[in-house]
């Protein structure tokens, strides 16, 4: 189900981007409201555009690098993920303008990729 039409869009954002220090230091009451604000704005974006989701995807955990070296904990900046279908790159990465990501939470950035065909598949 992939071809030029399908992206994967990666939710980025770090737990020691000055952003989420600014998040963390709202009084409790303040960042619950937003989270729930936040929430409501996510869901009011699946709404939006759920003719275009394909895998509605969710948040990730915790990662293990694996390499030639073995298996390590890591961290980095990837929050969560989706699939979607559009006609274009520029499309789909529209459709992540303003999005309660940024928009509302700490998160940075969204970043959307095509996902391509297996060469010789």
């Amino acid at each position: 189900m992939t071809g030029t039409d399908t992206y994967l869009a990666i939710f980025l954002g770090s737990k020691t981007s000055q952003r989420m220090k600014d998040w963390m230091a709202l009084p409790e009451a303040e960042r619950k409201a937003r989270e729930q604000a936040g929430m409501a704005g996510w869901h009011a974006w699946v709404a939006q555009h759920k003719d275009k989701l394909v895998t509605m995807g969710g948040p990730l955990g915790k990662t293990k690098q694996v390499s030639a070296s073995g298996v390590a904990d890591i961290s980095n900046e990837l929050g969560a993920f989706t699939v979607v279908r559009a006609p274009s790159h520029e499309a789909a990465a529209k459709l992540f303008e303003n999005h309660p990501h940024f928009a509302i939470f700490p998160g940075e950035a969204v970043e959307v990729m095509p996902i391509l065909p297996i060469p010789g598949a």
